[in-house]
């Protein structure tokens, strides 16, 4: 999961960018990186680490133009080399950077045609790289010295064609303007607003609406699949629906854990749709369970207090806050490596034991995926002095994995793979364990807009909306993907980046 983000201003777009990054921080902590373009010029800095780690003042000042794109990532297949770190550039044709969020699903088969027939090298591993070479591709072969907004559409929609997966993007094109652009199904979300000044409009895409907000934008509207946004240099706006194909079906985690609450996503309010996720939680306990015996409902933090509190209020049980959490530890959920997971959670979260101390205790997170947190937790809760823990999730069992862009990505690390809810039960410590029942999920955040038709719920269901994924796709990118994989990949970079530093 990544986030992404460019402006079109009549200053400086720095110091935005940068801000912009800091609201979209919660979308990947790996690295961090912002190009500007002045006068046709480009200045790159990236890097692994968090946006206020990688760009000092002296690097800011260093990032001029009145436009530029910016990300944040963490990586999906685990590798945190800072060769990876985005934007990506390419100097052909006319000079090109890409920022992009999500992960395609033919990457192999477009890096042998791209070697083969369009002659374009690769240089890392990233899927994000072999985008922009295609669109880079595209847009050479269409022969022009000098570009049009309906050549940039029509590589755009070359692209659509050759593409297949998830891809939510940001490209700025040197000295010309900055284009966003989206997968005919709209797997990952991104935005785009207007801000109204004395010099004229200002235009800034993002990953999420409260990117916007923070910077004074008014939300114009989400870019639609298949859609694409094209914003001069001189601060014109122009659109184009650029794919024949459109099966609008945006990713159901990015409601449940990923956006900000305060975020408006395909215009369905994260935040109302995790509170009626609660909702419908209750609703089931109530039907399944009228006679519980909970005294106490307590979150998770941070993500799950929002269908926490209404569940606890349709139950009629008090709702308590009983972990105090240690803002300066990552999302654990994001962390690569199970080691540093387990380390991590006794650092992010410490109880309060008299919300504890001889209670039967309801424990609310938005989802099970690994299960270790959740024991972890549990065993904490217990610990505390807790007489009974139950344990209560927002989503459906986790039981597939994710290949649009989260990091869900081998069935051995998915404690509801194989297992029953009895089992996950028994396996994580609990005493009773209640999860969300997929339609009640769907129609939560359904409510919100009656347009979308369907969700991307490949995680919880195993129907992959690209319909290209198979048994053979999914154990490759397990053999890619896992914790000892992952751990072998970092320790070889970890000696390149030391041998390159001497």
């Amino acid at each position: 999961m990544c986030g992404i983000a460019g402006i079109v201003a009549h200053n400086n777009v720095n110091q935005e960018l940068y801000d912009a990054l800091t609201v979209l921080q919660h979308r990947g902590q790996d690295a961090s990186g912002i190009v500007t373009c002045e006068n046709g010029r480009l200045h790159l800095r990236k890097d692994n680490g968090l946006v206020r780690d990688v760009f000092t003042t002296s690097q800011m000042l260093k990032l001029k133009g009145n436009m530029g794109i910016g990300h944040v990532r963490y990586p999906t297949a685990g590798c945190t080399s800072s060769a990876e770190a985005q934007p990506f550039y390419v100097n052909s044709p006319f000079g090109l950077t890409l920022a992009h969020n999500g992960n395609l699903t033919n990457t192999e088969a477009l890096k042998h045609v791209l070697f083969i027939e369009d002659q374009r090298h690769i240089n890392t591993d990233s899927d994000s790289e072999v985008l922009l070479n295609v669109f880079a591709h595209e847009l050479q072969q269409l022969r022009k010295l000098k570009l049009t907004v309906e050549d940039v559409f029509t590589a755009v929609s070359r692209v659509h064609q050759r593409v297949r997966g998830a891809y939510a993007v940001v490209v700025m094109i040197a000295g010309f303007g900055i284009l966003g652009f989206r997968d005919p199904h709209g797997i990952r979300p991104i935005v785009f607003g207007e801000r109204k000044t004395d010099k004229g409009s200002e235009f800034m895409i993002a990953s999420e609406s409260v990117a916007l907000d923070v910077l004074g934008f008014d939300l114009i509207r989400d870019i639609e699949p298949g859609e694409a946004v094209f914003i001069e240099e001189s601060g014109a706006l122009h659109t184009k629906q650029c794919s024949d194909f459109v099966d609008h079906c945006p990713c159901m985690f990015e409601y449940v854990y990923f956006a900000r609450p305060d975020s408006i996503i395909d215009d369905i309010q994260v935040y109302k749709a995790r509170l009626r996720m609660g909702e419908k939680l209750a609703d089931k306990i109530m039907r399944i369970w009228p006679d519980h015996d909970i005294d106490v409902v307590i979150p998770i933090p941070d993500t799950s207090r929002t269908a926490a509190l209404q569940l606890a209020n349709k139950l009629h049980v008090k709702y308590r806050e009983g972990f105090i959490k240690n803002r300066y530890i990552g999302r654990t959920f994001i962390m690569p490596g199970q080691q540093k997971r387990k380390k991590s959670v006794k650092q992010k979260l410490n109880a309060i034991d008299l919300e504890f101390d001889g209670k039967n205790v309801l424990l609310i997170d938005d989802s099970v995926v690994r299960g270790t947190t959740s024991e972890q937790i549990i065993q904490m809760a217990r610990e505390a002095g807790a007489k009974k823990v139950y344990f209560a999730s927002a989503a459906p069992p986790v039981r597939y994995p994710n290949v649009y862009g989260i990091d869900m990505p081998v069935v051995e690390e998915l404690i509801a793979h194989g297992r029953t809810e009895d089992e996950v039960c028994e396996a994580i410590g609990a005493d009773r364990l209640i999860y969300q029942d997929l339609e009640d999920l769907i129609e939560a955040v359904r409510r919100g807009n009656r347009d979308i038709q369907h969700f991307d719920t490949s995680c919880f269901s195993r129907e992959y909306i690209t319909g290209d994924i198979d048994d053979a796709y999914l154990e490759n990118v397990q053999a890619l993907r896992n914790d000892d994989a992952q751990a072998k990949r970092n320790s070889e970079n970890f000696i390149i980046e030391m041998q390159n530093s001497d």
